[in-house]
């Protein structure tokens, strides 16, 4: 695997030096064995003597050369071999002719192998002499690299790089970046690597000196494919060490494990407050964030113009902006209606504490279920700075701590609204209890923290969701895909199925609850009666595509799935046959959201509600009013398509669980 990964970098230009050890154990090998085939059986009764390491160092580096050759050859590489010991790195002479070889064998496009000579090394365990020059494989690395200039230094490792602690210890955590003035002292190294000499603590030594000379060097795992190519490549792999990484990062930053820490222990102040003290934050933060409107609105107005400089796609643009309470369009949220929100969230009842059930077991023995907060939870989100206010209104509400990721095109809308909102929670509880973090890169760690993280909720892109949903063992509470179906019957009255459909597809087309597919029953596209509501819907500069019959009988272009979100002013058109074939086609390419029937047929309209199985289903009524705020839950973390815990719009509900007390009086 890595004289493959080496191949390609060679192919790629890259000049390559590889430290390798491994001859004391394969010549130990292949002489145990001579020792076996060359023994009586009454050799074998003896206690056998340890075996002299620097011979099997001498048998072992011949075998080693010729593996390495065979691997290179093979991939019409060529390989060279150098051996050296810590007493020729004592004479400037060699270190020059060093120099000088391994330039000339770049040259050539061949790939120098290093090893120490074993054989006639006079070093002895534990191998770190006075001298210092090196001990070990990973030592004699470090020292090439600050001989020969190196640009990097790739230190190979058996785990994925360096940990807090022993990896094997569920409560280590990955160090993605080494500051000597934070990390040393406090790390805590495990046993020792069954392979190599020296084990993660030499590995530090050896990166900590090349990198502060000025080497940059990542420890990674050698077991991981492709792992040399994609530290090349400038992802996020293993350990980086390097001389300024105290100038990227604050000596003082709280990783991601410190903030849901600090997240669950202010939750655990905030549901010990009053009723009325929890009421009183949710209303400080709706005049803060009135307070500065005109703040937030520079900073939102920035993010548009860079999204749209960036030339994103104008469904993101459209959830991306918000507006001041003096505008007047329902297709852009407006601040205001975000404060509104937050206000009816505080006049509702207390969620937190509502007996649930009672029951006496006995005598003056009473069991009580009560309803109490989930503990943290960690919300992702694209493009959506509406969303940061819903959810921390709905944390605070809940008495959840919060963990907010949002995107990049959000990234000052997000900064400011978080600014405004921690600076309505009181000290008593803490502004820890929401964090934000700000780097794409932190959400494979967060997706880690099982143990302190209680419930995941993504917002965003298909492709988001089901990344995360393959990410974590945390529960993960959202949807997919937002394919929300309009079904028009026979029984329908059209002027009513008209509005309905336009408002679905029309009011706010990249919403995650706008109708994707049309549905009419055959009779209307016989008789006509479809043509004014396809006419209204070109009208509007809505794309139509058609399934199979729906291409053929109204002569429009077909549509590539039926299956697709299209998030804009287009969508699918199909003709079925009557309601049951309505219902088989919305569980067949349907995303179990929000789907709807137009008709006048209380039986059908019956018999459609109880056999779709989606989140919500509605009759005579636009997909559009699948919404937290329009169901009166004040507001919303998402939209659940699960199954398990909450389903449809998740409101201060959703993010509860139960808790049993038991009392004797």
């Amino acid at each position: 695997m890595i004289c493959l990964q080496l191949e390609k970098l060679n192919s790629r230009g890259f000049e390559i030096i590889l430290v390798t050890s491994g001859a004391v154990g394969a010549g130990r090998q292949r002489l145990k064995y001579r020792r076996l085939v060359n023994s009586s059986f009454a050799d074998l009764q003896k206690p056998q003597v340890e075996l002299d390491g620097k011979a099997c160092a001498a048998v072992g580096q011949n075998g080693l050369m010729a593996l390495y050759d065979t691997l290179f050859s093979q991939l019409d590489v060529t390989s060279s071999q150098l051996l050296v010991t810590d007493n020729d790195f004592k004479h400037a002479d060699f270190r020059l002719q060093l120099c000088q070889t391994v330039n000339s064998l770049l040259d050539l496009r061949s790939i120098p192998v290093f090893n120490e000579n074993d054989a006639i090394s006079t070093r002895r365990a534990p191998y770190e002499d006075s001298s210092g020059i090196f001990w070990d494989n990973d030592s004699l690395a470090a020292l090439l690299a600050m001989e020969l200039s190196t640009d990097l230094l790739v230190l190979l490792s058996d785990v994925d790089g360096l940990y807090s602690g022993p990896p094997s210890d569920p409560r280590s955590k990955l160090i993605h970046t080494y500051i000597k003035e934070k990390h040393q002292g406090m790390i805590t190294f495990g046993d020792k690597s069954r392979m190599g000499r020296g084990g993660m603590d030499a590995k530090v030594k050896a990166a900590a000196n090349a990198a502060y000379a000025g080497t940059p060097v990542v420890i990674a795992s050698g077991f991981a494919a492709d792992n040399i190519i994609k530290v090349l490549n400038g992802e996020r792999v293993g350990t980086l060490f390097h001389k300024d990484a105290h100038l990227w990062i604050p000596l003082t930053e709280v990783g991601a494990h410190d903030m849901a820490i600090a997240a669950r222990e202010s939750s655990r102040r905030l549901q010990g407050l009053s009723s009325d003290d929890r009421k009183k934050i949710l209303l400080d933060v709706a005049d803060a964030l009135e307070a500065n409107e005109n703040f937030i609105k520079v900073e939102n107005e920035a993010d548009v113009a860079d999204a749209r400089e960036a030339r994103y796609d104008e469904s993101l643009v459209a959830r991306l902006t918000l507006t001041s309470s003096k505008a007047r369009t329902n297709r852009i949220l407006q601040i205001s209606a975000l404060v509104k929100s937050v206000r009816m969230l505080a006049a509702m009842e207390d969620p937190i504490g509502r007996i649930l059930k009672k029951t006496e077991l006995a005598d003056g023995l009473l069991l009580e279920k009560t309803s109490c907060p989930l503990g943290v939870l960690l919300i992702i989100f694209e493009s959506r700075p509406d969303a940061l206010v819903q959810i921390a209104s709905l944390a605070i509400r809940s008495g959840n701590g919060l963990l907010l990721k949002g995107g990049k095109e959000a990234r000052r809308s997000n900064a400011i609204l978080y600014k405004v909102i921690t600076s309505a929670i009181p000290d008593n509880v803490g502004k820890k209890l929401i964090g934000l973090l700000t780097s794409r890169e932190d959400i494979p760690d967060l997706l880690k923290l099982d143990d302190v993280i209680d419930l995941v909720i993504p917002r965003g892109s298909n492709r988001l969701v089901s990344q995360i949903k393959n990410s974590t063992k945390i529960p993960v509470l959202g949807h997919a895909d937002g394919i929300c179906h309009v079904y028009v019957d026979k029984y329908a009255n059209m002027d009513m199925a008209k509005r309905i459909v336009l408002d679905a597809k029309i009011d706010y087309p990249a919403a995650c609850n706008a109708m994707e597919t049309l549905l009419v029953h055959e009779d209307l596209s016989s008789n006509g009666s479809i043509q004014d509501i396809i006419r209204e819907l070109e009208h509007e500069g809505v794309t139509l595509c058609g399934g199979p019959r729906a291409h053929s009988l109204l002569d429009i272009p077909k549509a590539d799935s039926l299956h697709h979100e299209y998030s804009s002013r287009a969508c699918t058109i199909e003709i079925v046959d009557d309601v049951n074939a309505a219902i088989d086609h919305i569980h067949k390419h349907g995303s179990a959201h929000t789907d709807c029937i137009v008709t006048e047929n209380t039986d059908v309209a019956e018999h459609f509600l109880h056999q779709v199985d989606s989140a919500a289903v509605f009759h005579n009524a636009s997909t559009r009013f699948s919404d937290g705020a329009r169901f009166g839950l004040g507001a919303e973390v998402g939209i659940s398509t699960s199954r398990i815990h909450a389903r449809g719009p998740v409101g201060v509900e959703g993010l509860l669980t139960t808790r049993w007390y038991v009392n004797f009086v």
